[in-house]
């Protein structure tokens, strides 16, 4: 099979299923974020040396193809798709909650950034809501898209907790937001 088929040529991509759309159409923009994340992700695995911390993103990589899989096909009914289930908005809260336990309570707003592995943290969240705005754009129906919905808003808040918790795990303090520095 040849990486290109020429078919997008004129500006136009086909969903699971065949239908044809425009590229800019915001279903496809909404799983083109969620790509954008999963290589932010890439990244961030690459700049961290943390087992555990490696081990849970190439689960979460692996989760972001299945929704890219959800947000691409015109039936979120259809057999073939991965399964997607509530446990895994659950899943999320529990990381969230384990990391949480050794980190410091928060006394102001954080600036991002302290380690390239941070900041790339950081990058990965704010692609995540970026991800979440546009799937919610695409106005797409549907219980998995509900769902999908959740899982993308709770992964945004284990990216934040996950960069503290990788300042913690590299020894780098919290930098506050300090609002009249100028």
């Amino acid at each position: 099979m040849k990486i290109y088929t020429k078919t997008g040529d004129k500006g136009t991509t086909s969903l699971l299923g065949g239908q044809r759309v425009s590229k800019d159409d915001l279903r496809i923009e909404s799983y083109g974020t969620i790509d954008e994340l999963n290589s932010h992700l890439g990244m961030l695995i690459s700049l961290t040396e943390n087992e555990e911390i490696t081990d849970d993103l190439l689960k979460i990589q692996s989760l972001l193809f299945n929704i890219g899989s959800y947000l691409a096909s015109e039936d979120a009914t259809h057999p073939s798709l991965p399964n997607l289930e509530e446990s895994l908005v659950t899943d999320l809260e529990i990381g969230i909650d384990h990391m949480e336990k050794s980190l410091e309570p928060m006394t102001s707003f954080i600036l991002p950034g302290g380690s390239l592995a941070i900041a790339q943290c950081h990058i990965c969240r704010t692609v995540c809501r970026r991800a979440e705005r546009r799937i919610i754009g695409a106005e797409l129906e549907g219980e998995k898209i509900e769902l999908i919905i959740k899982i993308v808003n709770r992964l945004s808040d284990y990216l934040f907790v996950l960069s503290r918790f990788i300042a913690a795990d590299q020894g780098v303090a919290d930098v506050p937001w300090i609002p009249d520095r100028s």
